[in-house]
């Protein structure tokens, strides 16, 4: 079973930090952090359009400053190593910058677990485009999807991969889980 993986909200529980980063570029300052994941959860374009950020300071300062924070604020999911040892092949799409992706993944002593990891860094269109997942797919026989958002899984389902939805049950996916232990009754048996 090769599966490829989102990063973000899917293998690490980053959204407290992203959240965090990104309301320090809202000028409104009552805004609740269930608001801001709630529309991240979208996509950041999707958050800086409705918060009205300017995407070039987004871009600019978001991804430096959350890179910064502490990366024991990055916790894996509880289970989510389990899955991987069970998969022969892991690969990641993420829109985090190489170096950040690559820290939190040392420091977990998760690196080794995956062949290839596709950064915002490597120049790909951003998700929901497939260009990179069509590139892995053709290099590693993707044949499972996992991400915790619309954009993650949508490329997989143009492909025709089956795709997981985690802790988000609101999007269209093959399976959903909530926890990764559900991964080895949900999903695996189906694959």
């Amino acid at each position: 079973m090769n599966i490829l993986w989102d990063f973000d909200g899917t293998i690490f529980d980053t959204y407290p930090t992203i959240v965090k980063t990104f309301k320090r570029l809202i000028n409104d300052k009552d805004v609740s952090d269930e608001e801001v994941l709630e529309k991240l959860k979208v996509s950041s374009l999707h958050a800086i359009d409705y918060f009205g950020v300017k995407k070039e300071e987004f871009d600019k300062t978001f991804h430096q400053q959350e890179s910064e924070l502490d990366v024991r604020e990055k916790p894996p999911f509880a289970h989510v190593e389990e899955v991987l040892k069970a998969a022969a092949c892991n690969v990641i799409v993420t829109h985090k910058a190489k170096k950040s992706a690559v820290d939190i993944l040392t420091h977990y002593k998760l690196k080794h677990y995956f062949t290839e990891i596709i950064t915002l860094d490597d120049g790909y269109n951003r998700k929901p485009d497939p260009q990179s997942y069509r590139y892995l797919h053709n290099l590693y026989h993707i044949d499972l999807i996992i991400g915790d958002r619309e954009l993650d899984l949508q490329p997989g389902r143009e492909i025709g991969i089956k795709t997981c939805a985690f802790q988000n049950a609101h999007i269209e996916a093959d399976f959903h889980i909530q926890d990764y232990q559900q991964f080895f009754t949900r999903v695996m048996p189906h694959l």
